[in-house]
């Protein structure tokens, strides 16, 4: 029997499933599955995994984060992209729109759901974990510059994520390995970081979202991730956001102020967040999974995560192969590459 997406997402080990992996997916708190490249060895290795991942749970939302540059999971078999601020750098709005609708089209014909994309954050290189995943320095230009992205994601038919809300790239450390701390005031980062993800709230760009582990210590005491303020207050209610709020990985250090990963995952959920992504500590996901035994997910949650599913224009890679769109946004990215 089919059941309705969980609240928690969670990765698997190899190439193909274990036991072990078909138990943890089997779980009926499970809504989610992120790949890594550890699980790619070439496309028809993915596309056999993915079947074989919806042979256990038809309805489970696959992702992945496929961005460009240093964050693209697959590679050999897909479009090389380069880094957004690489790319937007030099391609006219229609070209970062067929790039956006390239990447979107390549994961739905192989039958993952939808990268975790657009990376909003403004950056110059500053962010230890942002970089040149950032489309530009400026939040006040990065909107221009990211719109057509999303525009070419959603023509081919993938659900867009902007992250990592209220904006990482002003602060130093990588909330991968440690939790980092924002002195700024709501209003300084409303007017700045944030701009982004506010304007593409308001046209209705984005369908989920993506908090950052980072604690804005004269906002709230608690990670964005981690509290209510920031997803309820700021997020759903004065910015109107009515999409799916994802967590950032729960196993990442700036998660470690909730505590294990029992409070993690129950920490998230209660503070507004749709689904929880626990991934690379299988002995963690086991546990954030027994922390919600009795949980029951809310409906709105649940008819929000239905709209990450992918619709497809472009339903397999023969018929993306006879795509004219297809062969010209390669050929043009390959010479940028060079």
């Amino acid at each position: 029997m089919s059941l309705p997406p969980g609240p928690v997402m969670v990765d698997i080990e190899g190439l193909e499933l274990t036991e072990e992996d078909c138990e943890l997916l089997r779980h009926p708190m499970v809504g989610g599955l992120i790949f890594f490249a550890r699980n790619y060895r070439d496309r028809q290795q993915l596309i056999e995994l993915v079947n074989s991942i919806r042979a256990v749970r038809p309805e489970i939302l696959l992702a992945v984060d496929q961005e460009g540059g240093r964050v693209q999971r697959f590679r050999d078999d897909f479009t090389r992209i380069p880094s957004m601020q690489a790319l937007s750098a030099v391609a006219s709005n229609e070209q970062l729109q067929d790039v956006g609708w390239l990447l979107a089209a390549e994961l739905l014909a192989v039958g993952v759901d939808f990268s975790f994309a657009p990376v909003l954050d403004a950056d110059d290189s500053h962010s230890r974990v942002i970089g040149d995943r950032s489309f530009c320095p400026d939040p006040a230009q990065l909107t221009a510059l990211a719109r057509p992205f999303i525009q070419g994601m959603r023509e081919a038919g993938m659900a867009t994520t902007g992250k990592h809300f209220p904006g990482h790239g002003h602060v130093l450390e990588d909330s991968h390995v440690e939790l980092p701390e924002d002195k700024r005031s709501l209003d300084q980062v409303l007017a700045t970081d944030a701009l982004p993800f506010i304007d593409c709230i308001g046209t209705q760009e984005l369908t989920a979202v993506m908090p950052a582990h980072i604690r804005f210590i004269n906002i709230d005491s608690q990670p964005v991730g981690f509290s209510r303020y920031w997803l309820q207050d700021v997020l759903r209610r004065q910015l109107g956001f009515n999409g799916v709020i994802f967590s950032d990985d729960l196993s990442m250090e700036g998660a470690g102020a909730a505590g294990g990963y029992g409070d993690r995952i129950r920490a998230a959920l209660e503070a507004g967040c749709d689904m929880g992504v626990v991934c690379n500590n299988r002995v963690g996901a086991f546990e954030a999974l027994a922390a919600l035994d009795t949980f029951v997910p809310k409906p709105e949650s649940t008819h929000r995560l239905s709209a990450m599913g992918g619709r497809p224009v472009i339903g397999s890679w023969v018929e993306l192969e006879k795509s004219a769109r297809w062969h010209r946004t390669r050929e043009w990215l390959a010479s940028i590459m060079r």
